[in-house]
């Protein structure tokens, strides 16, 4: 299976989810979460300026009940009010409203109060980019600074669980690098070497890995070709792994914004899926990010 477009994700009649939107005080993260209501994605619980909630509610002409609504005033309230609450076993499901991603995080991952539950978190950027044939899945573009071997093959994993669980086979991964060979003076040329075989002893489950290659063999068939790059990856890339924070963020907002893609985005590895997109998505993106964690268990 693949998916070509945002519009083809599925969330296999599950029930709803009850989900917390941290700073929900925003009308493009309310219209999402009132269009994911009405289509039964969600229970929403709302944690933020309560007035502005509310008012922001009623001009939508949306039905909320102030038992819904967690009055919380700066980014660092609605972090934690909204992380606790989900500790508390009150929301399966956590939203990013408007508040600053660190802020979020900085609550999700504390050792003392927060969700964390894999051995790493990672964020996955989900792009529907009009000159590529099917959704991207970037990573990590927001949670890992400079992986090392060992995070990237976390990280690696964390993503392919991830599209095995919408309903992928065998996704095709592509560990980035800026040349198609193992290079001494760029060490993630050696990183992407050694996740490329144990891809193929089977250590991250069905899926192909590839590396090092480049984006543009990752991406386009034509240039593989012409290159001689020989892969079932080359071209048909699912995954593309960045070999570090910087280039993973630069590659999704470039994407999204030069490229003309929409971009949804979570975060991996925590006790519950977390919806995280920029403070300036549309209601579409937010709608599409909250869309892919009620699909997750």
């Amino acid at each position: 299976m693949v998916i070509a477009s945002f519009s083809e994700l599925k969330t296999r009649g599950l029930p709803p989810k009850t989900a917390v939107t941290a700073a929900a005080h925003d009308r493009h993260t309310l219209q999402a979460v009132f269009a994911a209501r009405r289509d039964g994605l969600i229970r929403p619980i709302l944690v933020g300026r309560r007035t502005e909630i509310l008012s922001i509610a009623q001009e939508l002409g949306e039905e909320l009940d102030p038992d819904q609504v967690v009055d919380a005033g700066d980014d660092a309230q609605c972090a934690g009010k909204s992380v606790e609450l989900i500790r508390s076993g009150a929301g399966s499901m956590l939203i990013k409203g408007m508040l600053p991603t660190g802020a979020l995080l900085k609550a999700v991952v504390s050792r003392e109060t927060g969700i964390r539950a894999g051995e790493l978190m990672s964020h996955v950027a989900i792009l529907d980019v009009p000159s590529y044939h099917k959704l991207l899945y970037v990573t990590d573009g927001g949670m890992v600074v400079t992986p090392d071997r060992e995070q990237k093959g976390r990280i690696l994993q964390n993503a392919v669980d991830f599209c095995r669980f919408l309903g992928y086979e065998r996704p095709k991964a592509a560990a980035l690098c800026a040349v198609e060979t193992v290079t001494p003076s760029m060490p993630e040329t050696a990183d992407a070497a050694a996740l490329k075989a144990a891809g193929e002893r089977g250590d991250f489950g069905p899926c192909l890995v590839e590396g090092p290659i480049s984006l543009d063999l990752a991406t386009n068939a034509q240039a593989a070709q012409i290159k001689g790059y020989h892969s079932p990856v080359a071209g048909d890339a699912d995954i593309l792994l960045a070999p570090s924070i910087a280039a993973g963020n630069l590659l999704g907002k470039s994407l999204y914004g030069l490229a003309g893609g929409e971009m949804a985005g979570v975060v991996l590895g925590a006790a519950v899926p977390i919806t995280v997109n920029s403070r300036g998505a549309t209601a579409q993106e937010k709608y599409w990010s909250i869309l892919i964690c009620a699909a997750m268990k």
